[in-house]
């Protein structure tokens, strides 16, 4: 059974059948994550989905400590090598790109776009399918784009964890139309509350999903927690 575990903000594990994949950990510096990287127990995979430092966090320490597989976009992943990931640690050994799957320990990672910037690379999200087929799609830092019903036709998303924050990314009433665009069953909101120029609160959001995605259950967690998808 697959446990989504939130961290605060982006900050994200997946973890089946004793396979745990990590995404965007912003860890320490974090104001609302409750445990060091120390803490996060064993971890394979390790997925960025940009390079600022609120989600690339401690990619590279924890890849190093942990001996983790790091899939970034090329050129994101070229700086976090060339920051001590060792090259037979970096899916591909360069990275991957839009639209490219690769597969690990029984996980399938499939790169889609973002918008939103980055020095290096391209912004990404993630469709992660995780062993017991259960279907994750982690938006990444971005705004509302048409082609999420694409994704909605491909997959069929379990869970999509969703920035709500609003002036980097999306605000609550496009994150609510994205759940309506992907057909996902549940929603997880995201980079919000972290710093003062975010919302503070994910009620609009909850409304807006019951207005636009009736179908769609919001799940509301509090950094730390852990949910099972079922």
């Amino acid at each position: 059974m697959t446990a989504v575990t939130w961290y605060g903000h982006s900050a994200f594990k997946l973890s089946c059948d004793g396979i745990s994949v990590l995404i965007d950990p912003f860890l320490r510096g974090n104001p609302l994550c409750p445990v060091s990287p120390e803490e996060v127990g064993p971890v394979d995979m390790v997925l960025v989905t940009h390079d600022h430092g609120d989600h690339v966090g401690q990619a590279v320490e924890i890849c190093q400590a942990a001996g983790a597989m790091l899939c970034a976009v090329v050129g994101t992943a070229g700086e976090l090598g060339a920051r001590g990931v060792p090259q037979e640690q970096i899916f591909g050994g360069i990275g991957c790109n839009m639209g490219g799957t690769v597969e690990y320990r029984g996980v399938r990672i499939t790169m889609i776009p973002a918008f939103h910037t980055s020095e290096s690379g391209q912004p990404v999200g993630y469709i992660v399918e995780m062993p017991d087929g259960k279907t994750i799609y982690h938006a990444g830092d971005t705004c509302l784009f048409g082609d999420m019903a694409l994704w909605g036709q491909l997959y069929d998303i379990d869970v999509a964890l969703l920035p709500v924050g609003g002036h980097f990314t999306m605000d609550a009433r496009q994150a609510a139309t994205a759940c309506a665009l992907l057909r996902c069953r549940q929603a997880i909101p995201m980079h919000w509350k972290t710093f003062p120029l975010l919302c503070q609160s994910t009620e609009d959001f909850r409304q807006a999903v019951r207005k636009v995605a009736p179908r769609c259950r919001c799940i509301d967690m509090n950094p730390g927690d852990t949910v099972e998808l079922r």
